[in-house]
Order: structure tokens, then C-alpha cells, then sequence
């Protein structure tokens, strides 16, 4: 067998109607559109209501409010601290294993449990995990934000006007 012998199996390909071609064929004279009516004689584009304000121009643009000054943490838990090995957690630390994003705020979370203690240096602790660190004879240091008062994001020039 060559690759001009192949074909497909008899009946799965089916020829297109041929609309519009004389009252012959099925499909003739108005080929299906019914009769008269703009969408008879062409086709009317995607989301037009008749000259009616179409949908998403009735719809208001802006929603919500994003706020400028969220500060934006990466989690980690307690679980992964203490499956990382370390006797001292720092960002520098977690950047090094790859748990955290380079120059990324860290907050400890208090998922899981600490087998020994641990001095854990982040710039935030819940409070079950600040607890579950002290339990298991371990410290805590929160390091310092790396800004007094956040300034506006960058998208949100109007604001300093």
C-alpha cells in the first residue's frame, strides 16, 4: 500500500451542501435564510442588536477598586520548614531552596508542626505559627518592612494629583 492508495472509509466524508445553486438541489432559491430581512441578504456581525446599544457598551467599563497599597506576602508554613532541614530560616535561606521568590516579603503560616527548635527570621507570623515555633523551643525575629508607608503603584498616577 503507497500513501496515494490511502482513503478514508466509505461514507465518513461527506460533500458540503452546495446552498444557493438553483431549485434543483435542496438549499435553493433562499438557501435556508428564509425570506427578506437583513439577515437574508448578508451576514450581521458579532454582537450587533439591531441598532439597539449592543450589550457591552451598556455595561459600565471599571469595576472594583484595586488597592495601591496591598502589601503582597509569599506563604510559607511551618510543614515545609521543617521538611527544608534549616536551624536558621531567613528569605536569603528559603531563596536559596527555591521556596521563595527573590526580594518577596514572607509571612510563616502555621500549617503542619516543628520537630526542633528553630530561629525563623520573616516579616510576618500568624499567630498559630509565632506559637508553634515558641512551643517547640524555637525564636522569632521579624525583620522590618522595606518601606515606612507603601507609595502608590505605579498605575495610579491620578491619585498623587
Amino acid at each position: 500500500m503507497k500513501i496515494h492508495d490511502l482513503q478514508p472509509p466509505a461514507g465518513s466524508n461527506r460533500r458540503g451542501k452546495r446552498k444557493g445553486r438553483g431549485i434543483a438541489g435542496k438549499g435553493g432559491k433562499t438557501a435556508g435564510r428564509g425570506t427578506k430581512g437583513q439577515k437574508a441578504r448578508n451576514t450581521v456581525r458579532l454582537g450587533f442588536e439591531g441598532g439597539q446599544s449592543p450589550l457591552q457598551q451598556r455595561l459600565p467599563k471599571l469595576r472594583g477598586f484595586k488597592n495601591p497599597f496591598r502589601v503582597e506576602y509569599q506563604a510559607i508554613n511551618l510543614d515545609t520548614i521543617s521538611e527544608s532541614g534549616l536551624s536558621e530560616v531567613t528569605p536569603e535561606a528559603l531563596f536559596e531552596l527555591s521556596l521563595v521568590g527573590k526580594g518577596n516579603l514572607v509571612k510563616v503560616l502555621g500549617r503542619g508542626s516543628l520537630t526542633g527548635a528553630v530561629t525563623v527570621k520573616a516579616h510576618a507570623f500568624s499567630k498559630s505559627a509565632e506559637e508553634a515555633i515558641t512551643a517547640a523551643g524555637g525564636t522569632i525575629e521579624k525583620i522590618p518592612l522595606p518601606f515606612s508607608v507603601r507609595p502608590p503603584s505605579s498605575g495610579n498616577q491620578h491619585m498623587n494629583r
